[in-house]
């Protein structure tokens, strides 16, 4: 078996694959010649799944059963807010799933009963076409892998990341986040001296921000912080806003209820979004978009500016360059001591968006560096740093966010704070004050606000078997740890009896085993299937961090 290790940036809007061959990150093909791949998958009438382009043409003719930024809703609850929104605003149906998370129905012709999907599912597609793609370039089995995900993910959020990657048959050695992969790879191509790095990643659904001090022999994370809910995606959303009230306000016809003619004005607005990041003036022509109330189609035509553009999404981009700035100040760095700032996601290629941060920190970012490209070439250099024989650059990354247990009045009492390096581990003494308590309920959160109903609650267990005392407090310790992986472990133990209880935690709503197994089945009978039609992904594995997509 090969000791390659892929780099997949699994992305919101696109994703990515590259390797390390001969000590050189390679980019490989993945989508008809293209480098990137859009993270979109469809069932067609047939029954067939779609992946990337492929799926992405046919969203028109078929929104319900096309989803896109599946990145959204990955690890999240059904009832969550922000999946809520996400939900509200796509046009394939959900549900909640056994257990309180997101399933995704979609149906294979108009005769055909809905098939619910697990995000994690929809996920496992686009990372198998990664694999696939790097497998038929080499001419061999590539199962080792490393995964980005925002810096700002949940643990849980980052458990379901690894599952999609099991399911596609990957063997998951490390999850790293998005902006320290970027400068990781930013590291390797600009070898030698000390440098302070500011990350600013604006993709299409997350935004993040990292600092770092790069040294030939260490990447070091000194900050993170970010927006799970705000990337290219919303920015498009205020285009369409301003189609679907144009619509409205010239021609007297809401078109909102229509699923067909949605998704062709949100490819439109993107399409728009992208030009103006290229060019002064965008123009939408969408014929028979709908139907007027005189009976007559609807055939829209109009043009706006990269001013127009600019003004309507300022909002995001001042939320951005305010995180920016702080996150630089919370790592005690001034900005004039920052040596490089990168660039990272498609969102960057917006000109407002660069005029900003070099404003904010008075500095060009950096050149060299492939918006979209970067983070799966440090994902890919992490991998190869993972199996290498001899220790090379050492990554030392932190976690997103405070980590502790619930306390006295539902309060979030914090074990670990946020910015402290992992792999890490961390103990702290707690009383309870209760009469006669046998048992202690653990209830283990992630996350800033004070309230614990405010934070996300990864699990809870019970340390049993305490000696009642009629007047008498409990003494307990609370040990978490933290892997490389980012991954929590919590142990609490009562300091007079010495009993002790652990727990790994998985993850609320996390898929049973015995799903994940159906599902890995699922895929490979998927993958088969696809083998048989005579799927190829051809195409050469390119150096590709400057230059564009061939």
């Amino acid at each position: 078996m090969t000791s390659r290790v892929l780099g997949i940036d699994l992305g919101t809007t696109n994703s990515c694959v590259a390797v390390v061959e001969g000590g050189t990150p390679l980019v490989v093909p993945v989508d008809r010649g293209f480098y990137t791949l859009p993270s979109v998958v469809a069932v067609d009438p047939d029954g067939k799944h779609l992946v990337g382009r492929a799926a992405k043409r046919q969203a028109v003719v078929n929104a319900e059963n096309t989803v896109f930024a599946a990145k959204r809703l990955i690890g999240r609850d059904f009832d969550d807010p922000f999946a809520s929104r996400a939900i509200g605003s796509s046009p394939f149906n959900c549900k909640a799933g056994p257990e309180g998370d997101i399933r995704i129905q979609l149906t294979a012709g108009p005769n055909a009963e809905p098939h619910a999907y697990a995000v994690q599912e929809i996920s496992a597609l686009v990372l198998g076409d990664l694999k696939r793609a790097a497998e038929s370039y080499f001419g061999e089995p590539v199962v080792k892998a490393v995964i980005t995900v925002p810096a700002y993910f949940t643990d849980r959020q980052r458990q379901a990341t690894m599952d999609a990657g099991r399911i596609a048959g990957l063997d998951v050695l490390r999850i790293i986040n998005e902006p320290t992969a970027a400068a990781l790879a930013y590291g390797a191509l600009q070898k030698g001296g000390q440098r302070k790095v500011a990350v600013y990643d604006l993709g299409g659904g997350t935004f993040d921000v990292s600092v770092l001090a790069i040294s030939s022999d260490v990447v070091e994370v000194l900050a993170t912080a970010g927006d799970a809910f705000l990337g290219g995606r919303d920015f498009d959303d205020r285009l369409l806003e301003w189609l679907l009230a144009l619509i409205e306000r010239e021609h007297g016809v809401s078109v909102g209820g229509d699923r067909n003619a949605m998704q062709r004005l949100r490819d439109a607005a993107e399409v728009a979004k992208i030009e103006l990041s290229d060019q002064l003036h965008a123009k939408v022509a969408l014929p028979f978009l709908a139907t007027r109330r005189d009976g007559q189609p609807l055939h829209l035509q109009c043009e706006l500016d990269r001013g127009q553009y600019e003004a309507m999404v300022t909002d995001y981009v001042d939320r951005t360059i305010e995180m920016f700035l702080s996150t630089i100040a919370h790592a005690g760095v001034q900005p004039g001591e920052i040596d490089e700032i990168i660039l990272v996601g498609g969102m960057t290629r917006t000109p407002c968006i660069q005029r900003r941060v070099s404003d904010a920190m008075n500095k060009t970012p950096a050149s060299g560096v492939h918006a979209d490209l970067v983070v799966a070439v440090g994902a890919a250099i992490q991998g190869s740093l993972l199996v290498a024989s001899s220790p090379g650059v050492k990554l030392m990354d932190v976690t997103p966010h405070n980590l502790g247990i619930m306390a006295f009045g539902g309060l979030a009492e914090t074990v670990i704070p946020k910015d402290t390096t992992i792999p890490t581990e961390f103990t702290r003494s707690f009383t309870t004050v209760t009469d006669n308590q046998e048992q202690v309920r653990i209830i283990v959160y992630q996350g800033d606000a004070r309230h614990i109903e405010r934070n996300e609650v990864l699990g809870e267990f019970t340390l049993t078997g305490l000696p009642p005392k009629v007047r008498g407090a409990v003494n307990i310790e609370v040990s978490f740890s933290i892997s490389a992986d980012g991954i929590v472990s919590v142990a609490a133990r009562d300091k007079e009896t010495g009993r002790e209880q652990a727990i790994q935690v998985t993850g609320r709503h996390r898929l049973h085993e015995d799903e994940i197994r159906r599902m890995v089945s699922d895929h490979q009978d998927n993958l088969l299937a696809a083998i048989a039609e005579g799927t190829q992904v051809p195409g050469e594995v390119a150096q590709t961090l400057i230059a564009g997509e061939g």
